[in-house]
């Protein structure tokens, strides 16, 4: 594998979307905005969207849908490492909102699902119905915090309804290659969920002692501290989970018997999309140090999105 810096200077980036013009969309979480990343490492913004726009996704109209998670606060610790600390003083609300990439206008789709409001969207990904499933991480103040959700939406902003909810903690989120399960990451726990798709937003649960009816396929394999955040399958269906505090990418296979686990220099890895020649180069958010890297020759390709950009 090849890795390559494309990008610095961002202000924690995530949600990396690979374009076929090449360019990379994302998100800059601490700026605030919609951005793209040409090739050459030239930096533009799409959106401004304020808050804390977060995982982002192509939809099948060829909008971005944005997770705003309504804002953080940060902190950089002694060794130049840039992370949020908790929500942030002027903290706006979650919410989803979809974005025209040819005008740069946004609205927002929901704020609120069966009569709660949002506290954290945080990623997104779209099933072949043309819905989408998204989680909300919760918000963590400085002596108290509010429990997320797994979520399913329509793409025209209609409908939403709860998958899950209270859950603690979720954050990337993604579905096999089949569309038949739904995997989450759980953060503060470091594990990885999964639910059985039944139909359109529709899951098969089970009972207790599940804490919300998931599945575990995987439990922190790599030990203290370490915690998970977003994900992307490839096509052999490995759940492949941005690592935090280990730096990396942790590789999960879909009956949590096999792990490994690539590292990257900086602790807040955060998120990962595939691109390029036959899905074959993996984009990679290094958000501490406000990176957007690509690593060439990944060995086993990535699965196609229900919508590819």
């Amino acid at each position: 594998m090849k890795i390559r810096e494309i990008a610095s200077g961002l202000q924690f980036p995530e949600g990396p979307i690979a374009m076929d013009d090449g360019s990379v969309l994302l998100v800059e979480i601490a700026r605030g905005t919609l951005t793209r990343v040409t090739p050459d490492g030239k930096v533009s913004v799409v959106a401004d969207l304020g808050g804390g726009p977060n995982g982002a996704a192509i939809g099948p109209d060829g909008a971005v849908y944005i997770c705003n998670n309504g804002g953080f606060n940060y902190t950089t610790e002694s060794d130049g490492c840039f992370r949020p600390i908790g929500q942030a003083n002027d903290y706006s609300g979650g919410r989803i909102e979809r974005v025209n990439l040819n005008t740069g206008k946004f609205d927002r789709l929901y704020d609120t699902v069966e009569g709660l409001g949002l506290r954290g969207p945080n990623d997104i990904v779209f099933d072949t119905h043309g819905g989408f499933y998204f989680s909300d991480l919760g918000k963590a103040r400085h002596s108290d915090m509010d429990r997320g959700g797994i979520y399913y939406g329509t793409s025209h902003g209609a409908s939403a309804s709860v998958i899950a909810r209270p859950v603690m903690t979720p954050n990337g989120i993604a579905l096999s290659p089949d569309g038949q399960t739904l995997y989450y990451a759980e953060t503060e726990g470091a594990r990885v969920w999964a639910f059985d798709v039944t139909g359109a937003g529709q899951v098969r649960k089970e009972g207790w002692p599940s804490p919300q009816g998931a599945r575990m396929i995987a439990a922190s394999p790599g030990g203290l501290y370490q915690r998970f955040d977003s994900m992307a399958v490839d096509a052999l269906g490995n759940v492949c989970v941005a690592t935090l505090m280990h730096g990396g990418i942790t590789i999960i296979s879909p009956d949590g018997k096999l792990q490994s686990h690539v590292s990257l220099p900086d602790r807040f890895t955060t998120n990962l999309c595939f691109g390029g020649p036959d899905n074959r180069t993996v984009f990679v958010t290094l958000s501490g140090s406000g990176k957007l890297i690509a690593i060439d020759e990944w060995p086993v390709p990535g699965l196609t999105l229900n919508y590819p950009a």
